[in-house]
């Protein structure tokens, strides 16, 4: 009895060795969980496009006629929750003092709390190879390059800079509000003083409704413009406070965006011809502009970034 007990304990022993082995061997080969890899600190956003009318902040830079654009933008988070950028964006223009360009040259702080993503910068708008126009003739019916009597049309330097504060609330999936403001000392170089402040809503249509990589949105943004006082001539004068508006619909392809949207603004004609100096209303004789007439402009663009889209 004693021979078969030590037998059938053994025997026991024996299975729950070999037991407990197996499963630490089972454990020890089992397959290592995948690592999730950070995501680089540091990108950099490009991107351009095309569109039928440059219009900024309600006002036609391009003459109405087509325009393109460019830039390139490096970031870098510092915290999961704040980011550093600096960047640089190129546009064609047809202004009055024939730049070769407009360069806005740009930098900032985007910190976010929860749903709502703030940023926080500065942009110098530099338009370079300007010439200054002057009137030609007694009766300011004709421009030249050339210093006259009759006085200066345009001012020599257009160069201004802008400190800004923008912030996107997330409402929800399909939801977005956007309020915004801008301040600088001096406006296109007339030494005026300017604020624009206003918001943008954007809807975003369900991703469920359209095929995979395409997606569709609408926006409206409304803003109101408060400038001060013309003095770069020596005899002041007031500028005129205007409130622009469009509203559109967006369609995107993967990195690829068609926006079609209706500007307008609430300035007259004289008044937009007191704001752009639009050569035509002094050749026409009517010392008027239709800059910031209503419009409709179609932009085609595309933007990437180098960890998501460049492997």
């Amino acid at each position: 009895m004693k021979i078969t007990t030590t037998i059938a304990a053994s025997v026991a022993a024996l299975a729950l060795f070999s037991t407990a082995s197996l499963g630490a061997d089972l454990v020890r080969k089992a397959p290592p969980k995948p690592v999730v890899a950070a995501a680089p600190p540091c990108d950099l956003a490009f991107g351009g496009g095309v569109q039928s009318d440059y219009n900024f902040r309600g006002i036609s830079q391009t003459d109405k006629g087509v325009g393109g654009f460019a830039y390139v933008e490096p970031r870098c988070k510092v915290h999961p929750n704040i980011e550093l950028y600096a960047g640089i964006w190129a546009w064609s223009t047809k202004l009055p003092t024939t730049p070769t360009a407009e360069v806005d040259v740009y930098g900032g702080i985007r910190p976010t709390i929860g749903p709502v993503a703030f940023d926080f910068g500065f942009m110098y708008y530099w338009y370079p190879k300007e010439v200054q126009q002057w009137f030609n003739n007694a009766a300011l019916t004709s421009l030249t390059t050339t210093p006259t009597v009759f006085g200066p049309f345009t001012v020599r330097d257009t160069d201004f800079w802008e400190f800004y504060g923008k912030a996107t609330w997330t409402v929800n999936d399909w939801l977005s509000l956007s309020p915004y403001v801008y301040y600088t000392p001096n406006w296109l170089g007339t030494g005026a003083k300017a604020t624009y402040a206003g918001g943008t809503v954007k809807v975003t249509a369900p991703s469920a409704w359209f095929p995979s990589d395409v997606g569709m949105y609408a926006s409206a943004d409304v803003a109101r413009y408060w400038i001060g006082t013309f003095n770069a001539f020596g005899v002041p004068f007031d500028l005129p406070d205007y409130t622009q508006w469009n509203a559109g619909i967006g369609f995107t392809y993967k990195v690829v965006t068609l926006d079609i949207r209706y500007y307008d603004t609430d300035l007259s004609r004289a008044a937009c011809f007191l704001l752009t100096s639009d050569p035509s209303g002094v050749t026409s004789g009517t010392n008027t502009s239709k800059w910031c007439d209503a419009t409709v402009i179609a932009k085609l663009s595309f933007d990437l970034t180098l960890n998501n889209n460049i492997k």
